[in-house]
């Protein structure tokens, strides 16, 4: 008897998996639920802060380590066989631009704690980190994700707290930002994407490759999934705009 001797690094030509869009469109309405929850203590319509609530800070962390795992997946599906440097850099200038629109605006809307480092960043230079790893023995990919991973706890210290050192992550006390996703420990999610994607892809079958998301909410997923970062860059302006508006027009209706 004989079968399909599996790749050895689980590559794939490059192509989209509709469950990948739909795991990263899940990811999304996680990450707009989680910011609805942090807009209604913003705007006084909930005396749940977001921030503080230890339940919904877990939450908030495993919805950016689900990003991070997808763009580590996102990074095999299209380089696995080979950088196509191209696509690579015109998607990592995307991204990277994204970052920076995300810098200018929410230090204008808070100051006091403008986003310098948050999802977009780490992806856009997670995603440059990563390619080595791509191809590199997956006990390499794994090794690496667990040291990123405990790097913070094994070297913490004030001196990394400085500002043009805060991107690391490895200062003992976190810099105040509304997104705060720093190098370390967060690259483990990219290299643990990558690994558990070129472990897993050669023994996935092809039918469950091509499953395709059915129905309205499907679809939905699909396309939040395949339109991610418009939605991301876009949904707090819809969300604490409309409650913004809404609070301000309930508190002119109430009476002195």
């Amino acid at each position: 008897m004989t079968g399909r001797r599996p790749a050895p690094s689980g590559e794939r030509a490059p192509g989209r998996i509709p469950a990948l869009d739909v795991a990263r469109g899940l990811a999304i309405a996680a990450m707009i639920s989680y910011h609805l929850a942090w807009d209604l203590y913003f705007t006084g319509f909930s005396d749940i802060n977001a921030a503080t609530d230890p339940w919904l800070r877990l939450y908030a962390k495993t919805i950016a380590g689900s990003f991070l795992a997808i763009s580590g997946i996102g990074l095999v599906l299209a380089h696995g066989r080979g950088i196509r440097w191209s696509t690579f850099l015109r998607r990592l200038a995307v991204i990277a631009g994204a970052a920076l629109a995300v810098t200018v605006g929410s230090w204008f809307a808070f100051p006091q704690s403008f986003i310098f480092f948050g999802i977009l960043h780490c992806i856009a230079l997670c995603s440059v980190l990563a390619l080595p790893f791509l191809r590199a023995p997956l006990w390499l990919v794994a090794a690496a994700a667990l040291a990123a991973l405990a790097l913070p706890w094994a070297v913490a210290s004030p001196a990394f707290e400085a500002w043009w050192l805060s991107w690391l992550g490895l200062g003992v006390i976190p810099p105040l930002s509304n997104d705060y996703v720093p190098v370390f420990p967060w690259f483990a999610f990219v290299l643990a994407g990558i690994a558990v994607w070129r472990w897993l892809a050669p023994y996935i079958p092809e039918e469950a490759r091509a499953w395709r998301a059915e129905g309205a909410i499907g679809r939905l997923l699909v396309f939040a999934g395949r339109n991610s970062l418009v939605i991301y860059l876009t949904h707090q302006i819809v969300l604490l705009g409309a409650l913004t508006g809404l609070a301000y027009l309930l508190n002119s209706l109430t009476p002195p």
